[in-house]
């Protein structure tokens, strides 16, 4: 079994990181990190910097845990991806990172995360700075 967690190079991707790898830990489960870009940006911004892929994967081991860090494409369905993801690694848990925002904010831009929540296929962990 594996725990999935959705990362971005922000302070949410580096709560839902700490959280989901403590999470791993307790179940003794592997890691998958989504590096999850947003739709239509450029890559160079959402892209995993290579200085941090050491940092994330010496935190995994720290964590005493396998890490297995996928890039999907920034023009893929993220619910999709998801949970496409969740079949290929048998993962038991999904978890992201929670930026706070305001009603408007949601109702004219919608909410990745909310999609995420309802449309999973595993439980949904979410994580707050």
């Amino acid at each position: 079994m594996t725990v999935l967690i959705v990362y971005l190079p922000t302070d949410e991707g580096a709560a839902a990181l700490r959280v989901g790898l403590a999470e791993a830990a307790l179940r003794a489960q592997s890691v998958v990190v989504l590096n999850s870009p947003k739709r239509g940006s450029a890559e160079a911004v959402d892209r995993i910097p290579g200085g941090a892929v050491e940092d994330i994967e010496g935190a995994a081991r720290s964590h005493g845990v396998e890490v297995t860090i996928v890039h999907p494409d920034p023009e893929a369905d993220i619910v999709e991806t998801l949970n496409a993801l969740v079949a290929e690694h048998s993962a038991s848990l999904i978890v992201i990172g929670l930026r706070k925002r305001s009603a408007i904010g949601k109702f004219i831009l919608g909410s990745q995360a909310q999609r995420i929540l309802l449309e999973a296929e595993v439980p949904v962990l979410t994580a707050k700075v």
